[in-house]
């Protein structure tokens, strides 16, 4: 199949720079934005993504449609498109790029080739693709292969096999490693500003572990505008690793520091809104200060 349009579900921060990075290499990205928010459809326009009104449009006028969402939503949207697929009788591939367990994505492919669909898993690691080189897209299943036309259009397709699931226990492997570290050096910071020894503990941690203290100084400003996703990716790596017979506690502390970034002022902000020079002993004072009075 050759590939010409494809569909957004979702155009936010991610789902808008991949739309963005298509449109430049020539190909068309289309949305549903009926009933979507001012943001996402600025987001939307921004990356000259057409809107084509409702998902069942967006459907029709697809060859593939990327599902680029918050974890909780990925079931209920594939849902719907399911829904469609039936009604229009098109055999359209669906590709999921959310964070999800390896579980979850089986029972999506399931259910969207239960009516007529097919179906690709894929994991997105890095951050949205406005810089060349920095992002990779991991993908998995039988009709994987197809997307790596993708590459010719700007981006970074990588086929693993062609087994459901292996792409997004990629990206739960790689996200307990960079978000979870993220939410421990969080807690950790937090704790050392409450106990009044913050400076005391960045100079050891900038000593003793400079690779480490740039993770964190790097990691740390841009994560907060994002808390409100990472809190259900973390209980999707808790339930991989339950699944595996290994303790799923860590990554559900790690969703309770990022609900705990959430409610903050922080993590209100949008990544648009967010103050990237701002320093990491004003975002820790932030997050301890203002944490404390909501609990």
């Amino acid at each position: 199949m050759q590939i010409q349009t494809i569909g957004i579900l979702s155009p936010g921060d991610m789902g808008q720079a991949i739309a963005a990075v298509l449109n430049q290499h020539g190909l068309k990205t289309i949305a549903a934005l009926d009933q979507r928010s001012d943001r996402t459809r600025q987001l939307a326009k921004a990356a000259n993504i057409q809107d084509v009104g409702s998902l069942k449009q967006l459907v029709i006028e697809s060859d593939i449609l990327l599902s680029v969402l918050v974890p909780a939503a990925a079931t209920e949207a594939a849902a719907q498109v399911a829904e469609v697929i039936s009604s229009v009788g098109k055999s359209i591939l669906y590709v999921d790029a959310n964070a999800i367990s390896a579980q979850k994505v089986k029972s999506i492919a399931q259910l969207i080739e239960s009516t007529g669909g097919r179906f690709v898993d894929a994991s997105i690691i890095g951050p949205p693709p406005r810089v060349p080189n920095r992002t990779r897209i991991y993908v998995s299943g039988k009709q994987a292969v197809e997307l790596q036309q993708l590459r010719d259009y700007g981006l970074d397709i990588r086929l693993i096999d062609d087994k459901i699931g292996s792409a997004s226990g990629l990206k739960m492997c790689y996200a307990a490693l960079t978000k979870g570290l993220t939410a421990i050096g969080t807690e950790l910071l937090i704790a050392a500003h409450r106990l009044g020894l913050d400076e005391q503990l960045w100079d050891e941690v900038s000593s003793s572990q400079p690779e480490l203290a740039k993770i964190l100084t790097r990691s740390l400003p841009s994560m907060t505008p994002k808390a409100h996703r990472w809190i259900g990716e973390m209980e999707e790596i808790a339930q991989t690793f339950e699944a595996l017979e290994l303790t799923e506690r860590i990554f559900q502390g790690a969703a309770d520091v990022y609900r705990l970034v959430q409610e903050t002022s922080l993590g209100k902000e949008t990544p648009e809104e967010t103050d990237h020079s701002r320093p990491l002993t004003e975002i820790i004072t932030i997050l301890s200060q203002e944490s404390a009075s909501n609990g």
